[in-house]
């Protein structure tokens, strides 16, 4: 018997030492070294992927924030269904006709109506009682005027012409967004002092001709001047000016290259299924945080506007308006890390995991069962289906995935009727796989033959 020092080393236990035989100590060691550049490889792929994750997930927030702005910048259609709401809101428009009615009563000079009408019936010889309460009638002609002005603009800005006139202008107007970002003072939106500005110039020239039509000539002298509304007030503006620019030219290329580091991550680490399920809560995590800084944000947006320049509860309308198509994609995305962490979770080892799997494959075969045995069986390409259950799966999913990246701005109900098909596809994939009956025995998938 050959001793076991003096056989030749096999191909496992370590290369073949020229001139002489392993000990069985430097076997031991080899395999030891081996042991140990195995863990470092895995602890070295380990901090790879959470480097890769973590990197991804701080870019997370930055690139939703990134593609909104890009998003409501670039596309001309976006930011007018992002704006048109605003003409609709009883609190803008409240604000719109009472900066209007103020700036008509304005310009008009009521004392003089009446100094002239006072001297008018004086020198008629008017008695002195007549007089005198023509002098008094500063008041109630200066309420009149304001009444007749109020009620012909609520008409006008109440109307469907003030909407199709706010959009229009805004369309129009698209590239001043463009111009507050980059610093420009041009266009309908301007940024001046640490303010934004909107020009309501097109608006103020429709209820002129409105006032003038209905007989108010007066209307004709509202001055060009101090046309704008005050949208937003911020000592930041420089700063946020500059955050935009950088946002707008990393718009396009920031989520793109978050998600590939999200994908690095998964898979460079050890374990791909662990580190997906930790990859859906991580994003899950910054989405909620990216909502809480939202609302933080609109809380100290509306602290810092005085209600003299604006009332809160129009304040707060806008600042909605404005953000609310950024609120549904941060949604959106903490609805698909949720449900990617639970699918991840759900394909792992876990009690309840398991539990859900075994359910669910009761069912469908117990369906399945129930169709062959009333006549409806499916044969070979049951069978066919049953062997390729996993790469079915797969292609199903990465369809499911496909049609969300390519989806024009997904939703929530979006998400929701991709899972919904998705589950339905596999779902009817397993009932026909177990509707095609136990295979033949004595084959490898194929009929027996007689």
């Amino acid at each position: 018997m050959v001793p076991n020092n003096a056989s030749g080393p096999s191909p496992s236990d370590g290369p073949p030492r020229p001139g002489r035989a392993l000990t069985d100590a430097e076997h031991a060691e080899y395999r030891r070294l081996r042991r140990a550049s195995k863990v470092r490889h895995r602890r070295l792929r380990q901090l790879g992927a959470a480097v890769l994750l973590l990197l991804a997930l701080l870019l997370a927030p930055l690139a939703v924030v990134a593609a909104w702005v890009d998003d409501e910048v670039s596309d001309t259609d976006r930011y007018v269904e992002t704006v048109a709401p605003l003409a609709s809101d009883p609190a803008v428009q409240e604000v719109v006709i009472d900066r209007l009615t103020d700036r008509v009563v304005a310009s008009v000079d009521v004392e003089a109506v009446t100094a002239a009408l006072t001297r008018v019936l004086a020198e008629a010889g008017a008695p002195p009682r007549v007089v005198q309460s023509a002098e008094a009638l500063d008041g109630p002609l200066r309420t009149a005027v304001r009444s007749v002005a109020d009620r012909t603009i609520t008409r006008v800005v109440t109307s469907d012409a003030f909407q199709q006139a706010w959009e229009g202008a805004n369309r129009r107007a698209h590239a001043a967004v463009v111009n507050m970002l980059t610093g420009e003072r041009e266009g309908a939106l301007r940024a001046t002092d640490g303010t934004i500005q909107l020009d309501l110039g097109v608006v103020v020239e429709q209820v002129q001709d409105r006032l003038v039509d209905a007989g108010f000539d007066k209307a004709s002298a509202i001055p060009d001047t101090d046309r704008t509304v005050t949208l937003f007030e911020t000592e930041k503006l420089d700063e946020a000016q500059d955050t935009m620019r950088v946002l707008d030219i990393v718009g396009t290329w920031l989520p793109v290259l978050t998600v590939v580091l999200a994908a690095l991550a998964v898979w460079t680490a050890p374990g791909h299924r662990v580190m997906l399920l930790i990859t859906g809560i991580g994003v899950a995590v910054t989405m909620v945080a990216l909502l809480v800084a939202l609302a933080v944000v609109r809380r100290v947006y509306l602290d810092a506007v005085p209600p003299a320049t604006l009332p809160t509860d129009a304040a707060a309308a806008i600042y909605d308006t404005f953000v609310r198509f950024l609120r549904d994609s941060t949604r959106t995305l903490l609805v698909v890390a949720v449900v990617t962490a639970l699918a991840a979770y759900l394909y792992g080892p876990g009690r309840a995991a398991r539990g859900v799997r075994t359910l669910a494959r009761k069912g469908t075969t117990a369906t399945g069962r129930a169709l062959h045995r009333s006549g409806l069986r499916t044969g070979a390409g049951g069978h066919w289906l049953g062997t390729h259950r996993s790469w079915i799966t797969a292609v199903v999913i990465g369809a499911g995935v496909l049609a969300l990246v390519l989806w024009n701005r997904p939703t929530v109900g979006a998400v929701a009727l991709v899972l919904g098909l998705v589950l339905l596809v596999l779902t009817v994939v397993a009932v026909l796989a177990a509707a095609a009956g136990p295979k033949p025995t004595g084959t490898t998938g194929e009929p027996a033959r007689p």
